[in-house]
């Protein structure tokens, strides 16, 4: 009977989350399009910082966000993931309202400071979301609720992207944290009425619905932590590849979502406004494209037309190969075509989206009891490279005009 419901606590967990996860990557990713305007020689209030420079007020984020990866993953398992979730956002969004005043008095390596602290509390993020996904999505809809979820991500950066545009140009870039600083302190007050832990300690969920949660997972009310079995963890060669899958992942897509409003401007040489718009339209696509990407998975397997493993494998391939070769594409594309930049753009990241129902899902397949703590520990080693891609970015991109954007397979 519940497992029919149209819309249950286990889905409003779903939804908190997911909108969770649009204003912290909004927030992760604003520097993009803000810093555009920042350092814009034609507008007031504006900095002269060099690409350089700007390469390390990107990877700052970074230096912070691989300290709690790990201990987050342990953290969650120990105390629950509602949180350690509350105070990512909450602490993202004080930090967001004092970056306007940071920059103005204290450069870019107050900006820095500010941005590495953001990254220190969306640490917990990522393992964080991967635990609370364990304990409230059943197996039967996983593929859907869980793209559901991290598909936020995508829409986060589309809206980000396009609304920092009009915000800069009408209002000036400090408006941009305002604003993402405000909606996420309204996040957190919703999310500590209606969020739970589990759904053991949800004051709102139905008996029925429980039972059919915990049914599902295999779960019982009284759960032990269970010891972390780090030794297979290290010498699993199925998880060491899962590891390598995630670093090259985040290479091409930090890479991207960094340079490529600097690209739009410097460039195809197009203004504020229409920079976030096509900025975000990989990003809409890849949100898009995610929706039939998690369906196809729930059904297929649902029928029995592919294996688990064969879906997460195939997932995979269409979301990292494919904006691989797309990217070779665009580096050999005629230099000032907009059209066709953006055309290939969108089809490096909008493939991307398999991904979701690839590699993200495999922690979770492995061993749910240790989902959080394994998606910690990929994202630790993918994190460094997170860090360094920009400022290799930066180095190459000593002649601020190069055409190709980077050929780096996402």
């Amino acid at each position: 009977m519940c497992k029919n419901k149209i819309f249950g606590i286990r889905h409003l967990q779903g939804l908190l989350l997911f909108f969770a996860m649009v204003l912290s990557i909004a927030m992760r990713v604003n520097i993009s399009v803000a810093i555009v305007a920042m350092t814009d020689k034609d507008n007031e209030d504006t900095f002269d910082w060099n690409m350089q420079t700007q390469s390390v007020v990107f990877s700052s984020f970074f230096w912070g966000y691989i300290v709690l990866q790990i201990p987050s993953g342990i953290l969650a398992a120990k105390y629950g993931g509602m949180i350690l979730i509350t105070m990512a956002i909450a602490v993202n969004s004080a930090v967001s309202l004092l970056i306007p005043y940071g920059a103005h008095h204290g450069g870019w390596k107050a900006l820095c400071l500010l941005r590495g602290i953001q990254g220190l509390s969306q640490g917990c993020l990522y393992p964080t979301m991967h635990h609370l996904i364990g304990k409230w999505v059943p197996v039967e809809e996983k593929g859907r609720i869980g793209t559901l979820i991290y598909g936020g991500s995508m829409l986060g950066t589309a809206i980000q992207l396009i609304a920092s545009g009009y915000i800069a140009d009408y209002w000036g870039w400090p408006a941009i944290f305002y604003v993402n600083g405000c909606l996420a302190a309204i996040w957190v007050m919703f999310y500590l009425f209606l969020g739970a832990d589990s759904p053991q300690k949800s004051r709102y969920i139905s008996i029925e619905e429980k039972l059919f949660i915990q049914t599902s997972l295999g779960q019982t009310d009284d759960q032990k932590i269970l010891k972390t079995p780090w030794k297979k963890l290290a010498t699993s060669i199925p998880f060491v590849s899962l590891v390598v899958v995630h670093c090259g992942h985040n290479w091409g897509f930090w890479t991207l979502m960094t340079e490529m409003p600097s690209y739009m401007k410097l460039v195809l040489d197009v203004d504020i406004k229409s920079n976030g718009v096509l900025s975000a339209l990989p990003y809409l696509a890849m949100y898009m494209f995610s929706f039939p990407c998690g369906f196809i998975s729930d059904y297929g397997l649902k029928k029995k037309w592919f294996s688990l493993n064969t879906c997460r494998k195939v997932s995979n391939s269409i979301g990292e190969f494919g904006p691989a070769i797309a990217l070779i594409a665009l580096c050999h594309s005629p230099p000032g075509d907009v059209t066709l930049a953006v055309g290939l753009l969108t089809v490096v990241v909008g493939l991307n989206a398999a991904h979701l129902t690839g590699f993200m899902l495999v922690h979770i397949d492995m061993a749910p009891n240790f989902a959080g703590i394994m998606m910690g520990i990929t994202k630790f080693f993918a994190n460094f490279v997170s860090i360094v891609a920009p400022l290799i970015a930066g180095l190459i991109l000593k002649e601020q005009k190069s055409t190709c954007l980077g050929a780096n397979s996402i």
